[in-house]
């Protein structure tokens, strides 16, 4: 095992998780707006997490499936991919939609954390056909999403949300540019 490598894979799998935690981190910026009690905030994170491990899992599994069966066609879908998920991240970035339409709580909580760990299921489908190491790689994208909603949901109880759209801004960017590197390697 070439150790080069591994910190390479680690940090580019730290980058994708940093970008895909920013939607949890900006929609807890609003959320958090909410009034939450700190055991709220600690449950959502987890939930988050848990939703951040599972959905990018499932798409690995799917994706290395169909990286044997497509070889270089699916590595050009799995760009595209990561492609339009940074492209819609952007773009939803400067919608003026600053309240929650649901709140994070019971059945709340649930499309909550659907709604913010669809794209890692995307990014995993991508991943998958990469052939990215899955536990790392759920590992990461699980802590990394958690820490960004927790985060999210405090930074939300104290200001009045002006980071959200940058942020998001800045994730979907990052997606963007991994999804032209996955088309185009140098």
């Amino acid at each position: 095992m070439n150790i080069e490598l591994l910190v390479g894979e680690i940090i580019t799998l730290l980058i994708m998780a940093f970008a895909l935690g920013m939607d949890a981190f900006s929609v807890g910026l609003g959320m958090g707006m909410i009034k939450l009690k700190l055991k709220q905030i600690f449950y959502i994170g987890v939930t988050i997490g848990v939703f951040h491990v599972w959905m990018p899992l499932v798409g690995m599994v799917i994706g290395k499936f169909l990286s044997h069966s497509l070889g270089i066609i699916a590595t050009l879908i799995g760009g595209g991919l990561l492609i339009f998920l940074g492209i819609q991240m952007i773009y939803s970035s400067f919608k003026k939609e600053e309240e929650p339409l649901i709140t994070p709580v019971g059945f709340g909580m649930f499309i909550f954390a659907i709604s913010v760990s669809l794209d890692s299921f995307s990014v995993g489908l991508s991943l998958g056909i990469y052939g990215a190491r899955t536990l790392l790689t759920v590992l990461l994208f699980g802590i990394v999403s958690m820490i960004l909603t927790w985060t999210g949901l405090m930074v939300g109880k104290r200001f009045q949300g002006w980071v959200g759209k940058y942020s998001e801004t800045l994730g979907g960017s990052i997606l963007l540019a991994f999804g032209i590197k996955l088309i185009f390697p140098i």
